[in-house]
C-alpha cells in the first residue's frame, strides 16, 4: 500500500544558479574517462590494454572480488591510457571516442516476460549492474543477495539539483521498462515529491509502489525514504537506483544497446547561463564550461555542493553524477567589518538568526567554499538533530564510529545510513568535522568485521 510521509527536520540551502529548463547540446569531445575511484570498495581487474578498440558496451574491467560485476565502456573508441596510483592501483581508464558511436548488440528483450535470474544476467553482462547500489554499506549491490526492496527517488532535493520531472519527460517507455526489469528482482518503491504533481513518467509508472514524501532536504535522499517507508534491520538488504539510471536500464532492454547518456544540469552562481545538457557518462567538462563561467577562482564540482567531487576544469563527470556545479572558491581574505563575522550579513546564509538575512526567507545566496573556521573540538550543539530526519542520534553515532565501537554503531543505526545522509550534519557542524568521511570509515569497518 502506498505511503505518504511528511518530514519536519531538514534544511533547504537556496543557492543562485539553478538550471533553466532548456536542453542544449555541447560540442563533441573525445577524451572520456571512467574512474575506478567512483566505485567504493572495488578492486578492478582489466580486460583491455592501451591501444585496444572498444564499442559502447564492451567490457573494460570487472570486480576482482565479485567477477560477475562487469564495467563496460560508455562510448566506442580506443583505450589511450590506464592511469595507476600507488602500488599500481588502477585509478582510471581513458578512452578516445569516435565521433559516431558503435554499440555492442545485447539483443532486444521484454523484461515482463523474463525471470529474475534472466534480468539479472542481462544487467550483469551489459555493464548496467553498477547502477544498482545497496544499503547497508552504500556500495555496488551484490547480485548474490536477496533484497527485500528496491528504492528509486523520483526527485532530488539537494541544492540546485536537476528536476527529474523535466529531464525524464517523454522517457515513459524507457523508464517503465527499467521499473519492470527491476521489479523482477524485488518489490520496487518509487517515491515522488508530495508537494508537486509528478510528471506522467512517474505518476503512471506500473510494477511499483508509488509513495509520496514532503519536507525539506534530505526528503529527496533515498536513505530518508527507506528509513520512513521500509527501514533496514541487521541482515537485511535494500537496493537503490537513480531515476535517470532506471531509464538507461530500460533503454538497454528495449534497444539492445547501452546508451549511457544522461541530462546533466550545469548549475551554480558562477555559471553565466545554467541549463541542461545531454552528455554521456565520463564526459569531459571543458567544452561544457568554455565561455560559460565567470572569471575568478572557482570550485568546479561533479555533483552537488554537499556530496559532489572537486574536479579540474579539464576533468570529467563522475559515474553517478547528474549535475556539474560551479561556485566561488572562497580563498580570499575577508575584512571582518565588511565581509567578515561583524557585518550585518544581509547576503549571508545562516541556519540561525545570526545575520539579518533571516528576515528574507526566499533569498538565494552566492555561497563559497570557505569553512569560516578551522577544525576544532567536537562539541555537542544540538544543530545536527535539527537537520537529520532519522530516528537516530547523529552525534552519538558519529562518535561511536570515531572510537570504533562496533557494537554501539550497530545499536545506533549504522546499517540504515550512508555518507550522503550526513551531508547536512557536516554543513551545520560547528566543529568543521568531515562527517561524511567518518561515516564512510564506519561503514567500511562494519562491512569488514560484521558482514
Amino acid at each position: 500500500m502506498s505511503k505518504t510521509i511528511s518530514i519536519r527536520k531538514g534544511l533547504d540551502i537556496k543557492l543562485l544558479g539553478e538550471a533553466e529548463k532548456v536542453k542544449s547540446a555541447v560540442d563533441f569531445a573525445d577524451n572520456f574517462i571512467i574512474k575506478t575511484t567512483d566505485f567504493h570498495g572495488l578492486t578492478p581487474k582489466l580486460t583491455v590494454k592501451i591501444g585496444d578498440k572498444v564499442k559502447a558496451g564492451s567490457v573494460i574491467f570487472f570486480d576482482k572480488n565479485r567477477e560477475s560485476i562487469k564495467f563496460t565502456s560508455p562510448v566506442s573508441g580506443e583505450i589511450t591510457d590506464i592511469v595507476r596510483g600507488e602500488k599500481r592501483k588502477i585509478l582510471s581508464i581513458n578512452i578516445k571516442a569516435t565521433a559516431e558511436t558503435t554499440y555492442e548488440d545485447f539483443g532486444v528483450k521484454d523484461p515482463s516476460k523474463m525471470s529474475g535470474d534472466e534480468v539479472k544476467a542481462h544487467m550483469l553482462g551489459s555493464g548496467v549492474w553498477p547502477f544498482v547500489k545497496m544499503r547497508p554499506i552504500d556500495i555496488i549491490a551484490n547480485p548474490a543477495d536477496k533484497p527485500k526492496a528496491i528504492f528509486i527517488s523520483a526527485f532530488d532535493s539537494s541544492p540546485l539539483a536537476p528536476d527529474y520531472d523535466y529531464v525524464l519527460h517523454g522517457e515513459n517507455a524507457n523508464f517503465q521498462a527499467g521499473i519492470t526489469a527491476l521489479s523482477k528482482l524485488a518489490k520496487v518503491h518509487l517515491t515522488v515529491n508530495g508537494s508537486t504533481a509528478p510528471d506522467a513518467t512517474f505518476a503512471n509508472a506500473k510494477d511499483c509502489q508509488i509513495n509520496k514524501i514532503t519536507g525539506k532536504h534530505p526528503a529527496g535522499n533515498v536513505g530518508t525514504q527507506i528509513h520512513h517507508i521500509d527501514p533496514i534491520n541487521k541482515g537485511e538488504f535494500v537496493w537503490t537506483v537513480n531515476a535517470q539510471d532506471v531509464a538507461i536500464i530500460g533503454r538497454l532492454f528495449l534497444t539492445g544497446k547501452l546508451d549511457a547518456s544522461r541530462m546533466i544540469a550545469l548549475t551554480g552562481s558562477e555559471v553565466k547561463a545554467p541549463k541542461y545538457y545531454k552528455m554521456t557518462i565520463g564526459s569531459p567538462v571543458k567544452k561544457l564550461l568554455a565561455g560559460n563561467i565567470n572569471e575568478g577562482n572557482n570550485r568546479i564540482i561533479s555533483g552537488n555542493v554537499l556530496t559532489g567531487d572537486k574536479i579540474d576544469a579539464d576533468g570529467n563527470i563522475g559515474f553517478y553524477h547528474n549535475q556539474v556545479t560551479v561556485i566561488p572558491e572562497g580563498s580570499e581574505p575577508k575584512f571582518m567589518m565588511t565581509k567578515g563575522w561583524m557585518e550585518p550579513g544581509f547576503g549571508k546564509f545562516s541556519i540561525n538568526r545570526s545575520y539579518f538575512s533571516w528576515m528574507m526567507p526566499g533569498k538565494k545566496y552566492r555561497m563559497d567554499t570557505n569553512l569560516n573556521g578551522e577544525i576544532r573540538n567536537f562539541v555537542v550543539t544540538g544543530e545536527m538533530e535539527k537537520v537529520f530526519p532519522f530516528d537516530i542520534y547523529p552525534m552519538q553515532l558519529i562518535k561511536s564510529v570515531m572510537y570504533k565501537d562496533l557494537d554501539l554503531m550497530e545499536k545506533l543505526g549504522i546499517y540504515e545510513v550512508a555518507p550522503e545522509d550526513f551531508a547536512l550534519c557536516e554543513f551545520v557542524c560547528t566543529s568543521k568535522i568531515d562527517i561524511q568521511d567518518v561515516i564512510r570509515q564506519g561503514l567500511d569497518d562494519v562491512y569488514k568485521e560484521c558482514m
